[in-house]
């Protein structure tokens, strides 16, 4: 097996929505803001968190933005810290059912697998190294990587082109339409799996090439796929 695999990080490889509803909630309440909904902070996963705390704190667009600026700045920082205190040392009980094998698996197999997430590189690096599973990837890539996030194809097509590989033999997996749109946008085929932020009725709606209830079964279609 000689294919390229990219996965999300958060609702993909490791069950962090909880968590980071929880974290974003404690950050929002030091700056005064207490009235933003769980289901709101749970939209706004899988987007970049300066982009996720603009809109929360209602600072998108014109003089707003610019107002609100610090604020949002201020947010991005508490968070990080936030992030490493609280979610980072539960990396390894996060992790999802069958994560840990079925990157081995799909490892000694020869597939090249790397990961794809709207987190900063760094944060996204000391949680795949706390949860024990960075070794299986050849490449970790944030969105502060990139100019244009998911679902902007740039993330998938600079992994591909820096390890070799043509975007049909790349396969995203992903848990939000963010994930298969970027797929779609870069020519790649796509798992979406149904355990993490969006419904599997939201993500057949971006028409995934498969779609997984499992990890496992993620790692069925990835072999299929081969």
């Amino acid at each position: 097996m000689k294919s390229l695999v990219l996965f999300d990080l958060d609702g993909t490889l490791m069950d962090t929505p909880n968590a980071i509803v929880d974290t974003f909630t404690a950050v929002l309440a030091s700056l005064g803001v207490h009235d933003v909904a769980a289901e709101a902070i749970r939209a706004t996963i899988g987007r970049p968190l300066g982009e996720a705390f603009a809109q929360l704190l209602g600072a998108e667009g014109g003089e707003a933005a610019a107002v609100d600026a610090g604020a949002v700045a201020a947010a991005v920082e508490r968070y990080q810290a936030l992030y490493r205190e609280r979610i980072v040392p539960q990396a390894r009980a996060l992790l999802y059912p069958g994560v840990a094998e079925g990157l081995a698996s799909l490892q000694a197999r020869g597939a090249i697998l790397a990961v794809v997430t709207s987190k900063f590189t760094a944060s996204a690096e000391v949680l795949l190294s706390a949860g024990g599973v960075r070794e299986h990837f050849t490449m970790v890539v944030g969105a502060d990587a990139v100019s244009q996030p998911k679902p902007h194809p740039e993330a998938g097509l600079l992994v591909a082109e820096k390890l070799g590989f043509e975007p049909g033999r790349t396969v995203m997996v992903g848990d939000t339409t963010h994930d298969i749109l970027m797929a779609h946008n870069a020519g790649m085929q796509s798992v979406a799996v149904t355990y993490g932020i969006h419904s599997e009725t939201v993500l057949s709606a971006a028409e995934p090439t498969w779609t997984a209830e499992s990890f496992p079964r993620a790692v069925d279609h990835i072999l299929d796929a081969a």
